[in-house]
């Protein structure tokens, strides 16, 4: 599968040193990488369909400093989707009142009929693109019932909301940004981990230092404000346990496209 690095600070700090133990698990997820320092309604996209290790521009992008309070990350291994520039995380867009959304996934959708409505729209071809645009939408069609912006309690309950029901027989480990806040949610045991520095909280797939990094409650949506748990989702329980068999046939259907 794909790994994924996400930040969350009150003030910017200094993430050179995570980023690239970060990136050092590229030999395993060689299909692309992908970085997002994000600033409220902007956010700074870069990402290339090869391997980071291999990568002369990360190589220097890393070299000086990059300081955030949000961060999202991501190296892919091709499970679902082509190896090219099209699939590479993270993805982003604003929504029609101009908020701008940024979203990481490591995992695979096995069953979710909302998605296929993508397949035809998408800019590439992996079911990541389709969970994003999945929620534009959503977060689109609440916007316009409402006849103005959602707040954050909104926000967060419609993407809790969504999450509890993708989680079923689907593995979601999720990685998303609305400008401010940074969402996590992992249904799949220990495949996320973080570390609260008391400044700043780092969500990551494996820990990346020597510190005393934590599984990440599974199964609950978070989100995290300025380095800190500002909101808990409910404990939809939908746990996804990973079967090679499943898997199997993914790589057969994959390689057949």
């Amino acid at each position: 599968m794909c790994m994924i690095f996400g930040l969350s600070a009150r003030d910017e700090i200094p993430t050179n040193e995570y980023l690239r133990a970060f990136y050092k698990n590229s030999p395993q997820h060689p299909d692309g990488w992908g970085l997002a320092v994000i600033n409220r309604s902007d956010a700074v996209i870069e990402k290339e369909s090869i391997e980071a290790s291999k990568s002369h521009y990360l190589k220097e992008r890393l070299s000086a400093p990059i300081e955030a309070r949000l961060l999202i990350a991501h190296i892919r291994y091709a499970t679902v989707g082509n190896v090219e520039y099209q699939n590479c995380h993270p993805f982003t867009a604003k929504d029609h009142l101009g908020r701008r959304w940024t979203q990481a996934h490591n995992g695979t959708i096995f069953d979710y009929p909302a998605l296929s409505k993508y397949v035809g729209t998408q800019k590439g071809d992996t079911d990541s693109e389709r969970i994003f645009l999945y929620l534009l939408d959503r977060l689109n069609a609440a916007q316009n019932e409402k006849g103005s912006k959602l707040s954050f309690d909104e926000r967060f309950d419609l993407l809790d909301r969504i999450v509890r029901d993708m989680a079923k027989g689907n593995k979601l480990n999720l990685l998303i940004s609305d400008g401010r806040n940074l969402y996590v949610h992992t249904n799949c045991k220990d495949t996320l981990y973080y570390l609260d520095k008391g400044n700043a909280v780092l969500v990551a797939t494996a820990p990346l230092s020597k510190e005393c990094w934590e599984p990440v409650p599974f199964t609950t949506l978070l989100a995290f404000r300025d380095g800190k748990l500002v909101k808990k989702g409910t404990d939809h329980g939908n746990e996804y346990v990973e079967n090679p068999e499943q898997i199997k046939l993914l790589y057969q259907i994959f390689s057949n496209l």
